[in-house]
């Protein structure tokens, strides 16, 4: 568990130091009063400062592996995986799952995938005041999801030139959506938008 040690003139002002350096928020945490501030002679000689001493204990990490060792315990699962958590960012990565696994993990074009990283949003942010963005990868997945779509975005532009007619593309989720738009934006013969309702939302690629 994270914590950190902060002397200043208060009580209050040490917490509030100490949960601004861990990026956590009150109810996160397990606070230690190391010191009371006190004054000397005269109210000014030989006075001391607060120390306290703060430990996350139920942050955006903590949360994230609970909910993550409960949901592969439930689905008979066994992985590795490391967290990071900086910016307002979590990132679990999971690092090592047999190929069975992953592939109940990631689900169909990332699915199951994207619904657990909903998930674990959901858990990360109840009763947080500042908004966790939370990223859930496997094996790199989404980076090779990412340039797989980068692939099909120039590929069917090609095929939108050359036989001169618009193209659908399947069914994406707005974050793959989105890659799809921003490959191809500055092509200046092509345009993209989406049409569809959720989940069933598609690109569509076209000619200007």
């Amino acid at each position: 568990m994270k914590n950190i040690i902060v002397e200043k003139p208060t009580v209050d002002e040490a917490i509030k130091s100490a949960l601004e350096q861990l990026r956590a928020e009150i109810d996160e945490v397990q606070i230690d009063i190391l010191k009371e501030p006190s004054k000397g002679l005269l109210g000014i000689l030989g006075s001391k400062i607060a120390k306290v001493k703060v430990t996350v204990v139920n942050g955006p990490e903590e949360k994230a592996k609970e909910f993550i060792d409960k949901i592969f315990s439930e689905m008979k699962i066994e992985a590795d995986y490391i967290t990071s958590f900086e910016s307002n960012v979590l990132k679990l990565d999971i690092t090592r799952v047999n190929e069975d696994d992953k592939g109940i993990i990631i689900g169909k074009r990332g699915n199951t995938l994207d619904e657990l990283q909903f998930l674990l949003s959901l858990i990360v942010n109840r009763r947080r005041e500042a908004y966790v963005k939370t990223i859930l990868n496997v094996e790199d997945y989404r980076q090779k999801r990412e340039e797989t779509l980068k692939k099909l975005a120039k590929k069917t532009a090609d095929r939108c030139r050359y036989y001169n007619r618009k193209i659908k593309l399947e069914p994406m989720n707005p974050y793959e959506r989105r890659v799809i738009h921003a490959t191809l934006q500055d092509e200046k013969d092509i345009i993209t938008y989406s049409e569809g309702d959720e989940p069933f939302r598609k690109v569509v690629i076209d000619r200007r």
